[in-house]
Parts: structure tokens; sequence; C-alpha cells
């Protein structure tokens, strides 16, 4: 799972509503891959600030701290809820990750995967100076 920072969160248009989307991340200059992303309070862990929060549906040999992070969102799966339990909570992101790779493998949302968004020219890579 990758946080954006409190300026990247407070940059995002605020009429977006909170819940959880689907879409396309790319970390650095890598590969891109489905992600499901978080919006909102994260009420079960009654957070005071907004956050966004990527969760990249792919193993990564090491940390990626400090690497720039593309996204696409390309859906909406459902809102922000609170839950009764962690369990009930990891239930809930296990559906929605399902919901995510389903969507994700449809033609409209796969062709965005090859965008043009994705691939920074070698100049704009910030990490490598």
């Amino acid at each position: 799972t990758a946080n954006f920072s409190e300026q990247v969160v407070e940059s995002f248009p605020s009429d977006i509503p909170t819940g959880i989307y689907y879409g396309w991340a790319c970390v650095g200059n890598g590969d891109v891959h489905k992600m499901v992303l978080s919006i909102g309070w994260n009420p079960f862990y009654k957070n005071i600030k907004k956050s966004v929060e990527t969760h990249i549906i792919h193993t990564f040999k090491e940390d990626f701290y400090g690497e720039i992070l593309s996204i696409v969102i390309t859906g909406y799966i459902r809102p922000e809820k609170n839950f009764d339990s962690l369990d009930a909570l990891i239930s809930a992101i296990q559906e929605d990750i399902e919901e995510a790779k389903r969507q994700l493998d449809l033609p409209e949302h796969l062709k965005l995967k090859e965008d043009n968004f994705f691939h920074l020219p070698e100049a704009k890579i910030v990490n490598n100076h």
C-alpha cells in the first residue's frame, strides 16, 4: 500500500466523492499494475485527516519509498464505510481487490494500462536527478 503525502491529498479535487476506486498504478518508470484506491477518512481507524491510499495489486521485491507514484483512476467500486471488526474490513478489501481485477480486465479499462501518461520521459524522472 502506498499513501500519498498530505500535500498531494490536498491537491485532489474536493468534489471527488470518498470511497473505493480502481485503476492503474506505476512506480517510477516501472511496469503498470492494477490497483485499488481508497479516498477518505478511514472511519475504522478514526482518521482526522483525509487520506488517499493506493493498494497496488502486485508484490514488489523491495520498498519504493521516495519513488514517483503515477495513477489513473478508471472506476468506482463503493462508498467509504465503517466496519464492526478488522476481519470485516479485511474481507471488504479482498472483495474490492477482486472487483478491481474483474473490471480492469475489461477492454475499455485494459487499454488505459498502455497510456503514454505512464511512460515518463527520462528527463522527468525526479529521483535519478
